[in-house]
Formats: structure tokens, C-alpha cells, sequence
């Protein structure tokens, strides 16, 4: 890729001269898609990024949000805030699915740590080509393996996540990983250079050659040798370092070394340190051979924009230097002192020449908008399948979307930290966040099955999805990070549907009262396959007094009731299957369901009844539907006889639509108090009784005059799909 030939002629135009070969390689990597948003960047206004927890929303490194009981947002000294963050490494994990993916955990943890955060949580979401396809399991294997490397090495729980398959992941798959960390109103730094005359520090790792041109690389479709050809584009994490870094960001910014800070990512030295300024209205001047390096006779364009990981950029006051020296020492860190703030241009000198001398926000902030054409995605027809009721059980229950994902989380140490309360294979992970005595809910993921259908729709039932996942737990949203991946959008079909997500997530979002501090955009995941689905990556917290919850499992307590609180779907085609895994798996289509009138209301009323002392279990119902939601509920030493109120003659369309229909904001209750849960959710949302519980750990799902048996031991067998394969 190289710099267009419209960019060039502005470039040339500011300049009033021919960019060097430095400056050409850092505009086109700056104004890329991947740094400049080019495409999204019109379309993301549709946000609401503000609230009274608010301390910084979208723009900076990453978002930071006030904990509730913070008086104005949290600012008064001693507040605890949490920073939120979620970044993308699909084209790098595709080429080397491994480092792809360690990769992509390394720089969004540094991006917590330039705020001065100390990481307390991970959650990964993740999509890939179809199970049964060599190559899906291949890239699948590889990454899960990366982020669990790295993930453990650096001592951060993975907690939370996702991970679907899908046919048109198969050329171009996803790693969206999303960091929650911790900080005070005193401790917080920005990506904001505070004054000229200051020091710009590198500390960390050496630069060497990897990642070059990755941003450029991150903007345009993968080519059918991209796995061979663009491998120097990846870079190579080392987890042993970044623990390190960690560490040692958290002495430099006790100590209140660090006016400013800036990870080093996309575009390496020459994006961090030029952003960094660029937000302060300021300049800089910085000597390229003074950066330490870890291979030899490198030239300026390697060292400006090698994404070699590992490194921070650091503004220090001139007195402070010393410090600083000794504190990367201790840690065993390099450490280079790269030049100073400037209230002049952008410079790099490299052995007495200057390479480049450029407007510091213009190389940030200039590149052009595109305009580009869009197309309303079509709606589609009722086409529904005949499929045997058993079957169909067995089927979509041992899907490897709806399957345990046991596999993939039993790899992360998700316990490191002593905060998690919760962890992964719940509806939502809890954190301990002692410092504000509230426990911290998270949930990730969005739903290609759902976003393919239906974008706007399927976005907004992705924001509702994961905001009751947080409700079953007892918790409230209180902000959301997204990570918005689609294909070329230069294609006028795939930027209608991209369009539609942002759209969708940012509707829901706003009703949920939930604003979306942060992100990232992922563009171009298109391949000789074809493009990705539209994919809403959302990541959302909430926030319960407490670290308790109440589990997923129903408990041996036949005296207790088991309650439905939304649609059943009682009428062939009220419910609608669009979107559905029932659909997927047997073929067929249909219209995506509806959504709650009042989403806020039923996940409000949701949190009350999940921390009522009456409730035994609660647990979301959404994929794979609620025959799925059923067998996930049911242990060896607890089961349920559930009987479905539909009529014995009702067609098969009926009865299929009640068990595996997918509307989201729907969640099953056992509780000992019925009808308070009912008065709860009077004009909220319907309630059905289903049936109870049992102590023999059989599930016995009655519909109309037809009725499912199996039990706890068949079920664990259908949901062991990706185990069983790759082991």
C-alpha cells in the first residue's frame, strides 16, 4: 500500500514540497483507515459518549469512567475509576494467529496503562470460519493459545468473552479484545502532551524491524498469500517484558513522574509521539538514532515506524528524567531520552539530516472523510424448514456456537488478580473492586447470525444481549467500549450494513443508558471469500453492591419455580427465527424477532429480582434459544420438568419457534416468590411459569404433546462439540 496519489497532492499542498520517503510512509500509515477512521469516522457521531460517570470519553488511549457514588463524575480526590478500552488484531491474527493475537492483548493493555490504569480484567471475543473446517480450527487453536499465553504471563485474568463461527469468517477472522483497568482521580494521565520544553521518553522494549507498515497493512483486504506475504506486518509480543512495563508504569506514575503518556501501536514511534502531541496543540522535536534498538543498522523510516510491542512513550519534566532512568533500570527495561515537546512542527532528525518536519495535527488530523455510497440491506423472506423436534434439540444444543466454550476459557488463568468473583462460562463476569466496595460486571460479544439478518436490529439486540447478561447477575450498565469490524466499505452493500450496526448499537445504547465512552473500527476484513458479517464487538460493564450473584444453575429445590420473563412466541411466526442458530444449522430464513418496548425497564427490573434473596438462579436466554438456555441450567445434581403452554395441535413451525427463537432480553428465574417476580414485571414484560426443579439432574421439556427427555450427562456430552474435536 502507499499513499494515494489525492493524499499525496494535499500533502504536497500543505508542505508546499515534496514529502521525504519518512514523511510519505507516516501519512499513509496516519491517514490510513485503521489510524484516520476515514470511512467510520462520519457515521460515529450517532453516539452518545457522555454522563455524569464520564470523566473521558472517546479520543484518548483509552476511556475512564467514575464508579457510582462519585459525586460530579467521580472528581473529587480519592473517586476510583475504571478505564475501559477494546482494540482489534484481525488482519495480524489471520497471517500468525498466535503473535496475531498475544499481540493484540499486549497493546491494549498498554493503552490502560497510559492512563495510568493498572489492568485488572481481560475479555476476548473472537470469530472464525466454520468449526469443521481445517483452517477455521487451525486459526481458532493458534489464537486462543496467544492470548492465553500472553494473558497469563503478564498476571491478567481473562474473565469474560465470546466466540462464534461463521462461514464468512472463513478468509478473514476476528480478535477483538477488550481491558478493564483501575485508577484515581489522582493518579490518571492522558495522551494529552502538557508543556514544551518537557522530555519524550522511550521505555521498553527494543525496536527492531517487525510490524512495519501495520497500519497500512490492518487497512486493505487480505490477499490470497497474505498468510506468507504480509507476515513482516505482525509483530512479535514478549509478555516477560510487557509484566515488567506494567510494573514499572505503576512506580512512574505513583511517584508522579509522568505528565503524559502514549502506547506505542499502530504506526510505532512516529503515531505515539506524533498523536501525543498533536492533542496538546504542540510539537516536537525528536533524534531518531537515539532510540535504543535491538538490530543493527536500522534506517529512520524502520525506526519511526516499526510497531516493534512492548513500549511506551513517556512526557517527563526535565528534572524527572533521571528518575525515570532509574526506575526502567530496576525493571530492566531500555529506556532512551528521544528528544523534547516543541511548540514548532513534528521533527525527526536521524544522524544530523532532518526526515521529517511536518504540521503535527495535520499529520493527525487532516486526512479527508470519504463519501461513500451505502445500500439499505434487504429484509428477508419466511422461509422455514421441517425439521424433527429432537433432532433439532440435539442439533442446535452440541452447535459449537451454542456449545460449552470450557475449552477456550480452562486456558486463561482467569483467577490471577484475586478479584474475580465470577468468571468466565456465566452470563457475565464480576470483579471485585474492593476500593469502591462494588463488584464489577462484564460482558462481551455481539452475534453474526443476528448482525447478517438484520444489522440495525441485530446491533441493537447485540447492545440488549449483553446488558442483560450484566441484569441476570444483579448489575446495571453503567458504560460500554465497542469495536465495530466490517468489510470493504468501499462496497456500497457491506457500508449500508456497517452503517446499520452503528446505528443500531448506538439506539440501544442510549435507551439503556449505557453511552459508549470508547472504541475501535476495524474496516477492509474482506478476502477472496468475501466480506466478514457486519460484527458490533460490544464490551459493557455494570456495576452491583456486592461481589455475590446469582449462579446459572438451577438449584435442587422442587419447591421453588422456574419462570420464563419475556416472549414465548406462542403463534407460528410471532416469534420470528431470523438470525436464529436453528435456522444456521437446518437452513431457511426469516425476519429477526422483535425487541422489548421498554429494554431499560426489563433489564432494571432483571438486576432488583436477580439480588432478591427469593432468587435460587437466573440465566439469559438468547442463542440457540430457549431449548438451550434450559440444558445449560440443568447439573448432575439438579434438573427441571418444564412444560411449554403450547397447544398439542400446534404446527411444527410453532412449537420450533418457542424452542429456538432468539429475541434477546429474555431470562429464565427460579425463584421461591413467584409472584413477586410477576408484580415485578407487571407492564415491564410477560411472565410464563414453566415448571421446577428436580433432584435426579433430567431435563423433561414438554411442548404441546410432544416432550424432550434427556439429563445432565447427555447434555455435557452434546455441549463437549469443540473438546471432543481438539483433544
Amino acid at each position: 500500500m502507499s499513499l494515494a496519489d489525492s493524499d499525496r497532492e494535499l500533502v504536497v499542498e500543505e508542505l508546499e514540497r515534496e514529502p521525504t520517503p519518512a514523511e510519505a510512509a507516516l501519512f499513509e500509515n496516519l491517514w490510513s483507515e485503521h489510524c484516520a477512521y476515514r470511512s467510520s469516522r462520519p457515521l460515529l457521531s450517532a453516539f452518545d459518549s457522555e454522563g455524569e460517570q464520564v470523566v473521558i470519553g472517546p479520543g484518548d488511549d483509552a476511556a475512564v469512567v467514575a464508579l457510582p457514588g462519585s459525586e460530579d463524575g467521580g472528581d473529587e480526590e480519592g473517586s476510583t475509576y475504571i478505564t475501559m478500552g477494546i482494540e482489534s488484531h484481525n488482519h495480524p491474527s489471520y497471517v500468525d494467529p498466535f503473535d496475531g493475537a498475544a499481540t493484540g492483548v499486549g497493546g491494549i493493555v498498554r493503552d490502560t496503562l497510559s492512563m495510568g490504569a493498572y489492568p485488572i480484567a481481560l475479555a476476548d471475543s473472537l470469530y472464525f470460519g466454520e468449526f469443521d473446517d481445517e483452517h477455521s480450527k487451525y486459526l481458532f487453536e493458534g489464537v486462543v493459545e496467544g492470548i492465553s499465553h500472553y494473558g497469563n504471563c503478564i498476571g491478567v485474568p481473562t474473565v469474560a468473552g465470546s466466540v462464534d463461527f461463521h462461514p464468512d469468517y472463513e478468509g478473514n477472522p476476528l480478535v477483538n479484545v477488550a481491558c478493564v483497568g483501575l485508577t484515581n482521580a489522582e493518579r490518571l494521565v492522558t495522551a494529552v502532551a502538557q508543556q514544551p520544553g518537557n522530555k519524550l521518553v522511550l521505555v521498553g522494549n527494543g525496536t527492531g524491524r517487525d510490524g512495519l507498515g501495520g497500519a497500512s497493512f490492518a487497512s486493505e483486504d487480505l490477499a490470497e498469500d497474505a498468510e506468507t506475504e504480509d507476515r513482516p506486518a505482525v509483530q512479535v509480543g514478549d509478555p516477560y517484558a510487557e509484566k515488567l512495563l506494567i510494573e514499572a508504569n505503576e512506580q512512574l506514575v505513583d511517584e508522579g513522574l509522568i505528565e503524559s503518556a502514549r502506547d506505542l501501536g499502530a504506526a510505532g514511534l512516529g503515531g505515539a509521539s506524533s498523536e501525543l502531541v498533536a492533542k496538546g496543540g504542540l510539537g516536537a522535536h525528536i533524534e531518531l538514532e537515539r532510540v535504543h534498538q535491538r538490530e543493527p543498522n536500522m534506517n529512520a523510516l524502520e525506526i519511526l515506524l516499526a510497531e516493534s510491542q512492548e513500549r511506551m512513550c513517556y512526557e517527563v519534566e526535565p528534572g524527572n528524567v533521571d528518575r525515570v532512568a532509574e526506575i526502567a533500570e530496576r525493571f530492566d527495561l531500555g529506556c532512551s531520552v528521544i528528544g523534547e515537546v516543541t511548540e514548532q512542527n513534528y521533527t525527526c532528525t536521524f544522524e544530523g539530516e532532518t526526515v521529517v518536519d511536518v504540521d503535527a495535527y495535520f499529520l493527525g488530523e487532516g486526512a479527508p472523510m470519504n463519501d461513500l455510497e451505502s445500500e439499505e440491506p434487504a429484509q428477508p423472506e419466511t422461509n422455514l424448514p421441517e425439521v424433527d423436534l429432537e433432532d433439532a434439540f440435539e442439533t442446535i444444543v452440541s452447535s459449537p456456537n451454542t456449545a460449552s466454550k470450557r475449552w477456550v476459557y480452562r486456558q486463561y488463568d482467569h483467577e490471577v488478580g484475586v478479584r474475580t468473583s465470577v468468571g468466565p462460562g456465566d452470563d457475565a463476569a464480576i470483579i471485585a473492586v474492593r476500593e469502591a466496595e462494588q463488584g464489577l460486571a462484564i460482558s462481551s460479544g455481539a452475534a453474526p447470525g443476528w448482525t447478517s439478518t438484520a444489522p440495525f436490529e441485530g446491533a441493537r439486540a447485540v447492545a440488549l444481549e449483553n446488558a442483560t447478561n450484566i441484569a441476570a447477575k444483579g448489575a446495571t450498565p453503567l458504560a460500554a467500549v465497542d469495536c465495530l469490524n466490517g468489510g470493504n466499505p468501499e462496497k456500497p452493500d457491506v457500508y449500508g450494513g456497517f452503517r446499520g450496526i452503528v446505528d443500531g448499537l448506538a439506539d440501544m445504547c442510549e435507551a439503556l443508558s449505557a453511552p459508549v465512552v470508547g472504541g475501535n473500527v476495524s474496516l477492509y476484513n474482506d478476502s477472496v471469500t468475501g466480506p466478514i458479517p457486519p460484527t458490533p464487538t460490544l464490551a459493557m460493564v455494570g456495576t452491583k453492591a456486592g461481589y455475590d450473584a446469582p449462579p446459572l444453575s438451577v438449584a435442587p429445590d422442587s419447591d421453588s419455580t422456574l419462570l420464563l420473563v419475556g416472549d414465548l412466541g406462542l403463534e407460528s411466526g410471532e416469534a420470528r427465527l431470523g438470525g436464529s442458530e436453528y435456522l444456521a444449522r437446518h437452513g431457511g430464513s426469516d425476519v429477526f424477532p422483535k425487541l422489548p418496548a421498554d429494554p431499560a425497564a426489563v433489564v432494571e427490573t432483571l438486576a432488583d429480582v436477580a439480588t432478591d434473596d427469593a432468587t435460587l438462579a437466573v440465566h439469559d436466554v438468547s442463542h440457540g434459544g430457549l431449548a438451550v438456555s434450559l440444558a445449560e441450567m440443568v447439573t448432575e445434581d439438579a434438573g427441571l420438568e418444564v412444560s411449554l403452554p403450547v397447544a398439542d395441535d400446534a404446527d411444527d413451525e410453532a412449537v420450533a419457534a418457542a424452542l429456538f427463537h432468539e429475541q434477546p432480553g429474555r431470562a429464565l428465574i427460579q425463584t421461591d416468590a413467584p409472584e413477586a417476580v410477576s408484580a415485578a414485571f407487571d407492564g415491564v414484560a410477560p411472565v410464563v411459569e414453566l415448571g421446577s426443579a428436580t433432584g435426579d439432574g433430567t431435563l423433561a421439556l414438554t411442548v404441546g404433546n410432544r416432550t424432550i427427555a434427556t439429563d445432565a450427562g447427555e447434555i455435557r456430552e452434546h455441549r463437549a462439540t469443540i473438546e471432543r474435536e481438539l483433544e
